[in-house]
């Protein structure tokens, strides 16, 4: 099935064939506290207190909440406010390495994912700290959790990687293909599905080679190909790529059965289970016109970007921006200081010429934004009346289903900001619901 609006940019992904290469212990590692979506976890180790690989950082706070781990053996030097990705700094665990990189005592193997209870496999992908490894970051064990009145029928994984120059997940499903297909049948057996289907963009084929080579004679998972489209992995239109089921307006994948999951995070249970090892580290791509040695890269959770960058040769004289996630959705970086974190799937840096500064003109009702919207939306009309400050008119437009793509932006002929007029638009509804919640009938 072919999903309306999306848009072909260059993809350039550079790093496709590049095998992942492991970066050397580090002088300094910062763990921020907060790196997914819910309540950061509660601080649980003091200044000076000796740690392991893997030990836990922090206690979960409430059901959507995972613990952060150590990255290696060290000794905690600072907790405080330190740069973080999303820009206002944030709390902290600055960790000294000994250069041992020690595990922690209390880390073992479970055993098989296949002798153990759903109920024991979702613990310990919660003690693990697994979140999505797809740039969301929700809790993986909430996700795994559907409540009662929604039954679930299918698991889907994603490995679309529609975003341009990353290529994270398409180097775990070519190097590690074993584990992620047992990390994907733990995954059914905790949902307590008998179907998988494993969606990959048409230009990652030889993923979908090496995966069918892997797959368990017991297990009833599919892989399929899909039309190379942006954005083919946002998990609505990889659900009706795929299914041809629709998730309806305003809701999740489970009103339509399904649970999707990304294909790092499959194999991030696998090793939970069967090694014992919480997530520790993740592969992130180094990649763009700006890097000068760009790399697939196993890089511990609370790396400075500045190593990881310096690890790659380090950035060319003219380079404009850097950002972590794709060109599309990515968020761009202030500080160098700031961490990798498990949500972390690329680190992109472009040059100057790469770099629009063109002043966002006024909009022409050409059409090309609602003709690429996937969600069937009206960017044009969102756009202006965010300018205008008619966030109560907003929700007449639905602009809670915008995915923030940027498909919109991607063909504005007025190169307006609209994503940023809808990230604003957002929040400025959200007060509007809430302020009519709190008047007086």
């Amino acid at each position: 099935m072919k999903f309306k609006g999306g848009i072909h940019p260059d993809y350039n992904k550079l790093t496709a064939d590049s095998s992942t290469v492991a970066m050397p212990l580090l002088a300094r590692y910062v763990v921020p506290v907060l790196q997914h979506i819910g309540a950061p976890g509660e601080v649980i180790v003091e200044r000076g207190q000796e740690v392991k690989r893997g030990q836990p950082l922090t206690s979960p706070v409430g059901f959507v909440s995972v613990p952060v781990h150590a990255p290696t053996s060290g000794k905690v030097k600072k907790i405080a406010d330190f740069p973080h990705p999303m820009g206002k700094p944030q709390l902290g665990i600055e960790i000294t390495p000994d250069g041992e990189d020690a595990w922690f005592d209390d880390l073992k193997g479970h055993g098989k994912w296949r002798d153990l209870e759903p109920s024991r496999l979702k613990d310990i992908i919660r003690d693990a700290g697994l979140v999505g490894l797809g740039g969301a970051s929700f809790p993986t064990h909430v996700k795994l959790s559907p409540p009662k009145e929604k039954p679930i029928d299918l698991l889907i994984i994603n490995g679309a990687e529609c975003e341009p120059y990353l290529t994270s997940d398409h180097r775990v499903m070519l190097e590690h293909p074993i584990g992620v297909m047992e990390g994907i049948g733990l995954l059914m057996k905790v949902l307590g599905v008998d179907k998988a289907i494993i969606g990959i963009e048409s230009n990652k084929a030889n993923a979908k080679t090496a995966l069918d080579k892997a797959r368990p004679s017991d297990l009833d998972i599919q892989v399929r190909l899909v039309e190379t489209k942006y954005p083919q992995g946002s998990e609505k239109h990889l659900i009706y790529a795929l299914t041809g089921r629709q998730v309806p307006a305003g809701g999740l994948p489970m009103d339509s059965g399904v649970v999707v999951q990304n294909i790092g995070t499959a194999l991030s249970c696998f090793e939970a289970v069967t090694l014992g090892h919480p997530l520790t580290q993740r592969v992130v791509t180094v990649t763009g016109s700006a890097v000068r040695k760009p790399a697939n890269v196993m890089v511990r959770v609370g790396t400075p970007v500045a190593d990881v960058i310096d690890f790659c040769g380090g950035l060319t004289d003219d380079t404009g921006k850097v950002i972590f996630g794709g060109p599309m959705m990515g968020v761009v970086q202030f500080n160098l200081d700031a961490p990798v974190l498990k949500g972390t799937s690329g680190i992109l840096g472009l040059v100057e010429s790469e770099i629009s500064q063109v002043a966002g003109a006024p909009c022409i009702r050409c059409g090309n934004c609602v003709d690429a919207c996937p969600m069937f939306l009206v960017p044009s009309a969102m756009g202006l009346l965010v300018e205008r400050n008619r966030f109560e008119d907003l929700g007449d437009y639905h602009i809670s289903d915008c995915i923030e793509c940027g498909s919109c932006a991607y063909v504005c002929l007025s190169h307006r900001p609209l994503v940023q007029f809808f990230k604003r638009g957002k929040l400025e509804w959200r007060e509007h619901l809430k302020q009519q919640e709190g008047s007086p009938s």
